[in-house]
This record gives C-alpha cells, structure tokens and sequence, in this order.
C-alpha cells in the first residue's frame, strides 16, 4: 500500500505542473491586457492621453477691425471663445456681435464704461452691468450670465443685486501694456496649464496675432480650447 500512495502522489505533482505550465503559457500567449479585458476590466488612462483645456478670454471689444480678424483667425481653427464686451463699444458693432453668437463663442458683460465696480455705488454698479446686458440682449437675444469686473475689481455687495457668475483669470500676460506680440506668446506658453483661463484684450491687433499664434501652439500640445463656462462644468 505505501508504494501505491507514493504512486499518487508523484502523479498528482506532475498533473499540478502541467496545469501551472499550461496557464504560464496561455497568459504569455494572450497578453496581460488581453486578460484584462476578458474579466471585463479596463486599463486607466494615462496622463498623456488626457485632453487638456484653456479658455481664450478676451476683454474691452468689441473692436470694428481687429475683433473681426480675431474671429476670421478663430474660425480657421475651429476655436470658440469668450468676450467680455464693454457696453458703449455695442454701437456701431453689432454685426460682430451677431457673428460672436453665431459661431458659438460666449458674450458676458464688461460693465458699461469700464469702470471699477468696487469704487461705485451699488446702485451706480447695477446700472453699468444691466445696461451693459440690455445692449447684448438686444443684439443677440440672450441675456448674459457671466460678467469680468474690470481690474478683477468686485464688490460683494452686489451678490445679492446681480445674478450673475463672476470670472476672472489664470493666466494674465499684460498684452495691454507691452503690446508685444512675442512676449504675450512666451509668458502664456510658460505658464499655461490645464483648466487655464487665459486674459487677453482684442482691441489691439498684437494680442490678436499672439491669441492666433497661442492657439496654433497649444493645439499641438494637446489643448482642447472651450468657453468659460464649459471650463466651470469641468
């Protein structure tokens, strides 16, 4: 009886080995991401292959000339964005604004003179922003929800009188005051992220070459280019 249980046992070892072989050679074969998708599992994405996004935001227009090359530039390359619009600049430039609504990019409200809202009254304050928003609703049909208060200037007070979103900025490069296409450029692209919102201004034809300019760059880089409040729903 003792040889016959030794018998059995070497004979289950070597059926054991032949499976542990046999399963060694089917995951070689297969692949470990073949495995994986056979259980129903899903390998997770890697950083690389993440869509980034930026939000091109620009301030004080509409401008006659150059926000229309800005919106020529814009469309070439499927970009939609966001124009805070100072109020007493509507008139006389109402088919820009018809063509910003048209094609998808996002108005919001400037104030009406560029003031600081932080300096006015509270009832001095809701005049500019309604009829700043009354101007653009009597142009485009809807009524704004999202303001820029010049100089990133708000006053809480008018939490409670305007219903409106507040939006300020990530990524400032102070095209108003150099004017300078290449720099506007170079200071962007070295401190852009994902989720930047990027402040320009498309009164001045060296922040729309750099706005272009940026787009082209970080489209190769990865950069998906929204509107603000798509930015906010991320």
């Amino acid at each position: 009886m003792k040889w016959k249980n030794v018998l059995l046992c070497a004979l289950v070892c070597v059926l054991n080995g032949c499976l542990i072989l046999g399963l060694f050679t089917i995951q070689r074969e297969i692949g470990v991401g073949d495995l994986a998708a056979d259980s129903g599992e899903v390998a997770p994405f890697t950083k690389e292959e993440e869509t980034k996004y930026v939000a091109l935001t620009f301030d004080d227009g509409p401008h006659a000339r150059y926000t229309e090359e800005l919106l020529d530039g814009l469309k070439e390359r499927g970009v939609r964005a966001t124009f805070f619009l100072i109020g007493k600049s509507i008139e006389g430039n109402e088919d820009v604004i018809k063509r910003m609504s048209q094609e998808g990019h996002l108005i919001g409200n400037h104030t009406y003179s560029h003031v600081q809202l932080s300096k006015e009254t509270v009832e001095s304050a809701v005049q500019e922003i309604e009829k700043t928003n009354q101007e653009i609703f009597a142009v485009t049909g809807k009524v704004p929800e999202y303001i820029r208060p010049p100089f990133g200037s708000w006053n809480s007070k008018l939490d409670d009188q305007v219903e409106m979103t507040v939006v300020l900025w990530t990524v400032d490069p102070l095209d108003w005051k150099t004017q300078n296409t290449q720099y506007v450029v170079n200071h962007i692209k070295k401190n852009v992220k994902n989720n930047s919102i990027i402040l320009l201004h498309d009164v001045y034809k060296t922040s729309v070459q750099a706005a272009l300019e940026i787009v082209d760059c970080l489209q190769e880089e990865g950069y998906e280019f929204v509107t603000v409040d798509e930015l906010m729903l991320e």
